[in-house]
């Protein structure tokens, strides 16, 4: 069994190789690990804050997701981005809401991203889009319609069919 204290030593080390190389020990420990990376995704330096991000994104369970989750929210572009990358890999229906938040970032990187995560939790998230679709800004509109194009679930056809005289032709080429 991997040690914590050192774990946390190495991840919060500065070394990125020494960093990486901890996330199979952590997600060897599982969640008793989870309060010190939840402590750590508080932290005042950005830094911390993204590997905590990181090791959280290759952990499972509900606790390790909600974690991601608030991270979405996160002052530095660079956690938000890593907290909508490990969502990918945690798709749930419950995320679904702060992932379409996120589309709206003003990051584009963290946009684009939890567009994919999007994709990965699939026709959960087909509704979600479509009532965003109608307030969104252009950005985040681009993201959504390209989310529902990537889900294909048919209950996207009739909002993606009435995006084709959309004034974007990104939203448009997404649509089609």
């Amino acid at each position: 069994m991997p040690d914590l204290r050192l774990l946390l030593a190495d991840l919060t080390s500065g070394d990125e190789a020494r960093a990486e190389a901890t996330v199979s020990g952590f997600a060897a420990l599982g969640g008793e690990a989870l309060n010190d990376l939840v402590g750590l995704l508080a932290a005042a330096d950005p830094d911390r804050r993204w590997w905590a991000a990181r090791v959280l994104s290759a952990l499972a369970g509900e606790a390790a997701t909600a974690a991601l989750e608030r991270a979405l929210r996160d002052p530095e572009p660079a956690v938000r981005q890593c907290a909508a990358l490990g969502l990918r890999h945690h798709p749930s229906p419950k995320i679904v809401r702060s992932l379409c938040s996120a589309l709206s970032d003003p990051d584009r990187l963290t946009g684009r991203l939890a567009g994919d995560a999007l994709i990965a939790v699939g026709p959960g998230a087909t509704a979600e889009l479509i009532d965003l679709i109608a307030g969104a800004g252009p950005a985040a509109k681009i993201e959504a319609v390209r989310a529902l194009a990537g889900i294909q679930d048919q209950r996207s056809i009739p909002a993606l069919y009435a995006l084709l005289d959309d004034p974007s032709t990104l939203v448009q080429h997404c649509a089609e």
